[in-house]
């Protein structure tokens, strides 16, 4: 394995909740990674807020929401820097939102998708700050074997150069509603 450079000479020395959370973003493999997992994350926010909007008769915000976070994975997996702190900074305000109107925003799960999307800005962060060019071209790590291989390493790449200005547009509209809900809540109505 070594003599074909597929394996390092010493073993990973991250914990498993470290390489999660605050992983070690070396290369282009590790950002590819990392923009991979935040791409799941958005899309399984966006699924699961589709989902429980559907079978709970929730408000169109719901449905604006999982739109969004469905075009955020896109932009995240094509390593958008903008779409990574936009996707964390809406996370974020709709959890404080429902904090403040339900008492229910900050669920473990809800905190821990919120640390898994800020490492997409820290590697976003990190891999800006590389003055070389990459070793490896970035088509070689997107495969197009199954569905999933499609899903996420193929349709962000048809998609997002299509979108990402519709995606801006959205966040701003986004992120303006959810201040709009933050200042009605009922705490700062007092």
């Amino acid at each position: 394995m070594q003599t074909l450079g597929l394996s390092d000479s010493t073993p990973r020395t991250e914990s498993r909740g470290r390489a999660l959370f605050w992983p070690t973003i070396r290369n282009d493999g590790d950002f590819d990674y990392v923009t991979r997992q935040g791409f799941w994350v958005c899309f399984l926010i966006g699924g699961v807020t589709l989902v429980v909007s559907i079978f709970s008769g929730a408000s169109a915000m719901a449905y604006f929401e999982s739109i969004f976070f469905f075009l955020a994975a896109f932009g995240i997996r094509e390593r958008s820097r903008a779409a990574a702190i936009s996707a964390f900074s809406a996370y974020l305000l709709d959890l404080i939102v429902l904090e403040a109107y339900t008492g229910t925003g900050l669920g473990v799960l809800r905190v821990v998708s919120l640390a898994l999307l800020f490492a997409n800005i820290r590697g976003s962060w990190l891999s800006s700050r590389w003055t070389e060019a990459p070793e490896t071209p970035l088509d070689s790590f997107r495969m197009n074997q199954t569905i999933i291989d499609k899903l996420v390493d193929q349709l962000p790449t048809f998609l997002w150069p299509k979108i990402k200005y519709v995606f801006y547009i959205y966040t701003a509209v986004m992120i303006a509603l959810l201040l709009f809900l933050l200042l009605r809540a009922p705490v700062f109505a007092r």
